[in-house]
């Protein structure tokens, strides 16, 4: 690990582009002449992506720099080039499911799984930009991001039962977003719902006129926190989510939780500032 930098080994990819800027990566959807569609290869790319950043984050590496003194990464933010954010699993990925046998099919939904809980549960900061309209698949992603900006007309839909299908895969992550009640009508209507209605039921989360620089904010707030405590709190909520133990034990866990974080280097060292009355480690300046 001494000799480990951020740039080895970064993935190759020719329908998604990754852009680092300090502990800030940048992924864009490049396939806007079919509204970035989600086919196999892009798919794969954007998991490529996702397990190269997470091999390369904070909350991964518990260190704020690599051994050249490049920043470890804390935030990523996803937008989509084009017109369209995502337009869901591309046309032809599809009508080719009718050919597949059973096996192919799960191996299929397989891959979209991966690419939705390797979203949900990435120790970094995730950040969307959406424009146009982000049907299935693309509102999939949008219910595993933290934070979603979108336009004035920004269209989203669980588009699936318009195919006769259900938005099963990407059901646990919009479910845990809207809740039950939104969930099952969004998922029985399938139809296209505006901006507000979005920002209203909590599937986003920020509406703005425009995109440009419009997550400047949030990571510049994001910047100011313990990149630990960020992984950690994502952890947090994994935690409750899957927790089938009592009241009790659900009690003693967290004050284990919070007695190892107060102890922890980065508690150390928040706790450390705010007495000194300076910035911490972690801060920009």
């Amino acid at each position: 690990m001494s000799n480990f930098a951020i740039e080895n080994l970064k993935p190759e990819t020719s329908l998604c582009a990754l852009e680092i800027d300090g502990a800030v990566a940048h992924v864009t959807l490049t396939r806007e002449d079919v509204y970035n569609a989600l086919n196999i290869q892009l798919i794969s790319e954007i998991i490529s992506i996702l397990d190269w950043t997470r091999d390369r984050s904070v909350g991964e590496r518990g260190s704020l720099h690599d051994s050249s003194g490049s920043p470890f990464l804390r935030v990523i933010v996803f937008s989509g080039a084009g017109k369209h954010f995502c337009a869901g699993a591309d046309i032809n990925m599809m009508r080719d499911a009718g050919a597949k046998s059973p096996e192919e099919n799960r191996a299929d939904s397989e891959r979209l799984d991966r690419l939705f809980n390797s979203l949900w549960s990435h120790p970094c900061f995730t950040i969307g930009k959406i424009q146009g309209v982000a049907l299935g698949g693309g509102a999939g992603l949008i219910a595993c991001l933290d934070h979603v900006i979108v336009e004035p007309g920004a269209r989203i839909a669980l588009s699936e039962g318009k195919l006769g299908i259900l938005p099963a895969v990407i059901g646990p992550y919009v479910y845990r977003k809207v809740g039950s009640a939104e969930f099952r009508r969004l998922s029985m209507m399938a139809g296209r719902i505006g901006a507000e209605e979005s920002l209203r039921i909590g599937l986003v989360n920020q509406l703005s006129e425009s995109l440009e620089d419009a997550e400047s904010t949030i990571i510049n707030e994001v910047l100011t926190t313990g990149p630990m405590a960020v992984s950690e709190s994502k952890k947090l909520v994994l935690t409750f989510d899957r927790w089938d133990g009592t009241d009790e034990e659900l009690r003693q866990w967290t004050l284990d939780k919070t007695s190892e974080m107060r102890g922890s280097d980065e508690g150390q060292e928040g706790l450390a500032s705010f007495l000194e009355k300076r910035p911490p480690n972690w801060k920009e300046e």
